[in-house]
């Protein structure tokens, strides 16, 4: 959610610390400050309510010369949105600064002790009392003093402490919430997520849960809160500058909407084994005998995710023959689930941050559950803490609302279910015919979205006066219909429902009225004869139909009173095609009613809080 950046090195601090919260924007805040420091004096604050860009502007000018700092932006959890609970956050002494992302659980019982000793809050924040803590331990070491004051807290956090009686050093540690280290020559960096870090150096180190890393311009040390120490690998960052930059368009939303043809290609390329008509997939870690054993698939992810994962469920049905149910890992994480030896559990999440995916990851792991993780970010706590999995490999997504996390998800899960199905009741060429089908996705895909951007365009002209609109669908695209809604209500805040096409009779109808846009997702496949029958059922109560469908289909066409047309494919890889106008769609109704399309209020990119 909020996000954090830090430097030590020779460099003036300033204009790294400001450029890094910018590459974080897509995390979704409501303030933003700096603390730096230079060894002499205080440590400078300066803190702004509302986007980075106003913080930027008030600082003063000349800019402080110094060369050790941390920033942050804020999604207000803890008091409303304003210069004073924005961090970074200051000792009552003003001896330490800190950032932090995460939720101190015992916050109340902390700022009583420590008010009973003196100390004089400024701020609603519950992490003002992590400074003062550091402030009350310290005895000559910034690392200890830190690691006592963690020892005291119970909640999630990711944290960067700097103190003016330790100048060149920076204290990290992590619990629950993503931090990132980047190694530079004679300097060292910080983050919450890497894009913070990519115009300075490729080379980072991914902090697991109870980790602590002392900074400074040498380079770094780790260890755990007992003090044991912990040798980090380095990785490499494989993805360039210009994947987070909007480039051509006006938002990364629209650009990464248009990256899905190529955001598939690279989902699929190394992973077939055509002679066979099967799947290639490292990092599963299960044998042929575990693979043939498995006798049920749970699916767990939340928002988009979720809705890839159910998806999912209906190719991994058809194509394993094994019984799969979908979770909202919200709801499992606090239920006592039955864990079954036999059945796979797959943790899908696009960040690999997810709070409540990984919470109930662990829950599943803690009783003797597999779990194999479907993320998109390398060194992601999902993908070290799995007992396997996928990388989903999308490339970055900065928008706040997912589009290409959606379809490669999906593209990693339908190869999943292949290489499952292979073992079982699939023939050779069975997957070979899926395979090629696969192969085509792209360029079906790019000439949907070239193709369709004028006509998306001028549909959300009218579905930008619409109080309501009801997306509807059958099978597979059922979760594709929801996907649509929510894509719609994220960036516009129009009121949508996704539904069962059948589901309407059973109480939506109701809703329908003289013009009331309902979208229908209307391949020419098996339940298309229903999907026609629901249509009816809308026209004879006055409602509007936008069809989206595939050529040739005169009937769809003859009652639609908007046809969208995406071409034929294989019956399991419809929603591939059919979500891509519906993400146009959102996009520019959204533009229409002149929101803002990459930071939609209320959102952020990775919740990594409850």
């Amino acid at each position: 959610m909020c996000g954090i950046v830090g430097y030590v090195g020779p460099k003036k601090a300033v204009p790294i610390l400001v450029q890094g919260l910018k590459r974080l924007e897509y995390r979704g805040y409501d303030s933003s400050g700096i603390a730096t420091m230079n060894g002499e004096g205080p440590i400078f604050v300066h803190k702004r309510a509302g986007r980075i860009r106003e913080m930027e502007r008030s600082l003063p000018s000349p800019l402080p010369s110094t060369s050790v700092g941390i920033a942050h932006t804020r999604w207000a959890t803890h008091g409303p949105p304003n210069e004073v609970n924005s961090h970074p956050h200051l000792s009552s002494d003003g001896s330490v600064a800190v950032v932090h992302n995460g939720i101190v659980e015992n916050s109340s019982t902390l700022k009583k002790m420590l008010r009973s000793e003196g100390v004089v809050f400024r701020s609603d924040t519950d992490t003002e009392v992590i400074p003062n803590l550091v402030a009350r331990f310290y005895e000559g070491d910034l690392e200890a003093a830190v690691k006592k004051a963690l020892h005291l807290i119970r909640g999630t956090y990711g944290i960067v402490v700097m103190s003016t009686a330790e100048p060149g050093r920076l204290v990290v540690a992590r619990n629950g919430s993503p931090i990132v280290l980047g190694v530079g020559d004679d300097e060292m960096y910080v983050a919450s997520d890497a894009p913070a870090l990519i115009a300075h150096t490729r080379q980072v180190v991914y902090l697991g849960d109870g980790e602590v890393a002392t900074l400074d311009s040498d380079g770094f040390r780790t260890t755990d809160l007992e003090d044991r120490e912990i040798d980090k690998q380095i990785d490499e960052i494989d993805w360039e500058l210009e994947e987070i930059e909007k480039g051509e368009f006006p938002h990364f939303m629209l650009k990464e909407i248009h990256e899905q043809p190529r955001s598939i290609l690279r989902g699929l390329r190394g992973r077939f084994e055509r002679e066979y008509g099967d799947a290639r997939l490292g990092g599963l870690n299960l044998t042929p005998r575990e693979f043939f054993d498995i006798r049920r698939i749970t699916l767990v992810a939340c928002g988009t995710s979720y809705h890839a994962a159910l998806a999912a469920s209906y190719v991994l049905e058809d194509l394993a023959r094994v019984p799969s149910n979908v979770e909202i890992a919200s709801e499992l994480r606090y239920r006592n689930p039955i864990v079954d030896a036999k059945t796979l559990y797959l943790a899908v999440s696009q960040s690999g941050e997810t709070a409540d995916t990984l919470a109930a990851m662990k829950e599943v792991q803690r009783k003797g559950g597999k779990v194999l993780g479907i993320v998109n970010v390398v060194g992601s706590t999902i993908a070290r803490q799995s007992d396997g999995g996928i990388y989903i490999r999308s490339g970055p997504e900065v928008a706040v609302a997912s589009t290409k996390a959606y379809t490669s998800q999906l593209l990693a899960l339908v190869l999943l279910a292949l290489k499952i199905g292979r073992m079982r009741d699939v023939s050779a060429g069975e997957g070979r015919e899926l395979l090629e089908a696969l192969e085509a996705l792209p360029e079906q895909l790019r000439s949907v979205l070239d193709e369709g951007e004028q006509a998306m365009t001028k549909l959300a002209g009218e579905l930008a006066h619409a109080p309501f609109v009801l997306f509807l669908g059958r099978g597979i695209n059922y979760p594709t219909a929801m996907e649509g809604a929510l894509k719609l209500k994220e960036v516009s805040y129009i009121q949508c429902e996704g539904l069962a096409a059948a589901e309407m009779k059973h109480g939506p109808i109701a809703l329908i009225s003289d013009g009331t846009p309902v979208i229908f997702l209307c391949p020419m496949d098996q339940l298309h004869e229903k999907t026609l029958s629901n249509m009816e059922e809308v026209k004879a109560r006055k409602g509007r139909v936008i069809a989206v469908g595939n050529p040739g289909d005169e009937r769809v066409q003859a009652l639609a009173d908007v046809f969208i047309e995406v071409p034929r494919t294989h019956p399991l890889l419809s929603p591939f095609l059919m979500v891509a106008p519906l993400q146009q769609l959102a996009y520019h109704t959204a533009l229409q009613l002149g929101r803002d399309v990459d930071k939609p209020r209320n959102l952020a990119k990775s919740v990594t809080v409850e």
